[in-house]
């Protein structure tokens, strides 16, 4: 596995890799993480997975994360 680059953006890490002729894009926060697979063919070039850094994907991802933040708070709750 290769990683392609490492960052960390408004409190979330994330990750891209290259493995198995497949990019993966992995987002953490905390004790949470969403993790994305794409085929190394839909990417023409490696800088062209910057567009999964930002706009409304990244919100998307951010937005995820608040809604398993509070699944997760609301189930260490009720133990």
């Amino acid at each position: 596995m290769r990683v392609v680059k490492e960052l960390v953006q408004e409190e979330v890490r994330i990750s891209i890799f290259s493995w198995n002729n497949k990019y993966i894009i992995k987002f953490e926060l905390g004790p949470m993480e969403q993790t994305f697979k794409l085929s190394e063919t839909e990417v023409l070039e490696e800088l062209d997975l910057e567009i999964f850094l930002t706009g409304e994907f990244f919100n998307k991802v951010k937005n995820r994360f608040d809604e398993m933040g509070k699944t997760f708070r609301s189930q260490l709750e009720n133990l």
